[in-house]
């Protein structure tokens, strides 16, 4: 229940700005159920009244007005009709909107933590089924539940009026309608649960293979790839075939009921009419108004599939929405002054998962415009470093202090916007060149895009691509090499201007050609900058101020590269791995 009161109210906040379309929505639905209401009783005139036997002479009048009454309720039934299905499918394109733009916004703001143990796959699953789901329902479901229930309503009280002993006979045979309902509802809603899930693993899949296809095709792994899509598909189709199971069970099961109470009033009412109980008009309004009485029960009872299916959707949306900021700001950050790019981590700490810590009591300082490098072995916590410097991550004890200041006192966009960054594989984006060294400061002019883009030695291979600057670029840049990548990558900091600089192995994967042109941009961006560089190659640390070693989440080592060779320590014996110098390591 308090699942369901969640969801519920996630739904209302999210129709509550669009309060005047819906009360529009309401009165057109009232004024539909009106004429429902009201489309029988034209017949019931001619009945009773034009082809009795003793008709009064206005006769003529009668069924003139007859005629013109089907015409101006179907007028206006389809006025009201065209006005609440806009109306609705309005509100509904707006709120899945809102709900798309929250979801996604909230989705942006959640720590590397969340991403790391949840797969891109089912998000983005929820963010479009999901919401795509919450939005047909208020489009068209929500509109039919309301008329429906508008009509249940109306056609009681003028079948009370009309015979209220066949009235009280239906009202005894609806709770077995609902029965049945109340019946197939969980079972329903588990179903549906189950495909959306299944469905899930399908786009992971699909997602995971197309994003790795040359990988795939390297390897000739299609019939693996394949294979896995095979099994995600047919456990779906078995959850549907299942879901379908038992939603085929309601239909014929209301269908029996309705028909069982059709038949009795039927066969009773003609025996009332034949003793002139009742007007045969009378019944043949009865009758008109049963069979569309128990059509909205029974419409009802077909969408306990659409509104469990909903409801699935909205807590899978709710799931996301109500995921804590792990990296939150304090209700008294405030924005920061122009970094001098001072950075210190005193007795830092941190772990991704309670018990297994990846740093312990990391404590070192880095001075305004110094270049530092960090090594150390693969999982000894270099890129943790890296990201808690911009506040990816919060340390778990200790604290990281930019020019004297804690960070967490920082707001976020603050800080991130004075950090700039260049990773190991540079993330392009299906946009321009122009548009994706600008990512790094949006409101970069083309003079100063173009500089960037010299300073990084991108500029002659921009030149020779078709559209320069203009030219588009493919998804995640498959079509550049990982040099030009990178290359873009440096263009993107250094249009940023950024006092901090991180660089996360930014050449780990560069032939030695490549290397050279993206490391004369990295000096080039490097100039008058807090650098910190987290390095794989050690040649790439010769001229640093600094060099901290890495070893089981803590500083083992510190100094320059000639001092930690002449130290003879771990990074002497990581040297000599790389560059096969003649060494032999001391245990520490």
């Amino acid at each position: 229940m308090r699942s369901r009161d969640g969801t519920a109210r996630l739904l209302i906040d999210f129709a509550r700005p669009y309060k005047v379309s819906l009360l529009v929505i309401l009165a057109a639905m009232a004024v539909e159920t009106l004429t429902g209401l009201a489309a029988p009783w034209p017949l019931k005139i001619v009945i009773d009244d034009v082809a009795a036997p003793n008709r009064p002479a206005n006769w003529p009048t009668l069924a003139a007005l007859a005629a013109a009454g089907v015409v101006v309720i179907a007028l206006v039934d389809g006025v009201a009709s065209y006005v609440d299905s806009y109306c609705t499918e309005s509100v509904g394109q707006h709120v899945a909107n809102d709900l798309r733009m929250r979801v996604y916004d909230h989705l942006e703001c959640l720590s590397f933590s969340y991403y790391d143990t949840h797969q891109t796959g089912a998000l983005l699953s929820t963010i479009t089924d999901d919401v795509s789901t919450v939005q047909d329902f208020i489009s068209t479901s929500t509109l039919s539940i309301v008329i429906d229930a508008m009509t249940i309503v109306g056609m009681l009280a003028l079948m009370f009026w009309l015979n209220w002993r066949f009235s009280m006979f239906v009202l005894l045979i609806t709770p077995v309608l609902l029965m049945c309902v109340t019946r197939f509802r969980q079972a329903v809603k588990k179903a549906a649960r189950e495909v959306r899930r299944r469905e899930s693993d399908i786009v992971s899949v699909i997602q995971a293979g197309l994003e790795s296809i040359r990988t795939v095709q390297a390897f000739d792994a299609r019939e693996i790839e394949v294979a896995r899509l095979g099994e995600a598909s047919r456990a779906t189709v078995e959850a549907a075939l299942s879901a379908r199971r038992v939603k085929s069970l309601l239909s014929p099961s209301i269908a029996l009921v309705t028909a069982a109470c059709t038949g009795i009033v039927l066969w009773r009412g003609a025996a009332l009419t034949v003793s002139d109980a009742m007007t045969t008009g009378s019944l043949v309004v009865f009758l008109a108004y049963l069979a569309k009485f128990f059509k909205p029960v029974q419409d009802l009872a077909k969408m306990t599939n659409t509104i469990a299916q909903t409801n699935v959707a909205l807590e899978r949306l709710k799931s996301i929405l109500d995921i804590e900021v792990s990296v939150q700001e304090r209700a008294d950050a405030r924005q920061p002054g122009a970094f001098k790019g001072s950075i210190v981590f005193e007795h830092v700490a941190f772990s991704y998962t309670p018990g297994a810590a990846v740093l312990r009591d990391v404590t070192f300082a880095v001075q305004p415009g110094q270049f530092v490098g960090v090594v150390g072995p693969t999982g000894s916590g270099k890129s943790t470093i890296a990201s808690l410097i911009p506040r990816f991550y919060d340390p778990t004890n200790g604290r990281v202090l930019i020019d004297g200041t804690d960070v967490r006192e920082y707001t976020l966009h603050g800080i991130r916007r004075q950090i700039g960054f260049v990773l190991q594989d540079t993330v392009l984006f299906r946009a321009t060149v122009r548009e994706n060294i600008a990512y790094g400061r949006h409101r970069a002019s083309d003079a100063e895009i173009v500089e960037a883009a010299q300073l990084a030695n991108a500029h002659d291979f921009i030149m020779t691509m078709p559209g320069g600057y203009d030219a588009p670029i493919g998804e995640r840049g498959i079509t550049l090499s990982g040099g030009q990548r990178q290359r873009l990558g440096i263009a993107r900091a250094l249009v940023r201007n950024a006092p901090i600089l991180i660089l996360d192995e930014p050449t780990a994967w560069l032939d030695s050609e490549a290397e050279q042109l993206v490391f004369e941009g990295i000096e080039r961006l490097a100039k008058g900058r807090t650098v910190i560089m987290i390095a794989h190659r050690l040649n790439t640390l010769r001229r640093a101020d600094a060099i901290f070693v890495l070893n089981d989440g803590t500083i083992a080592e510190q100094g320059t590269h000639d001092e930690l060779l002449a130290l003879n320590g771990i990074y002497a014996g990581l040297y000599a791995t790389q560059t096969g110098a003649d060494f032999v390591w001391r245990a520490h």
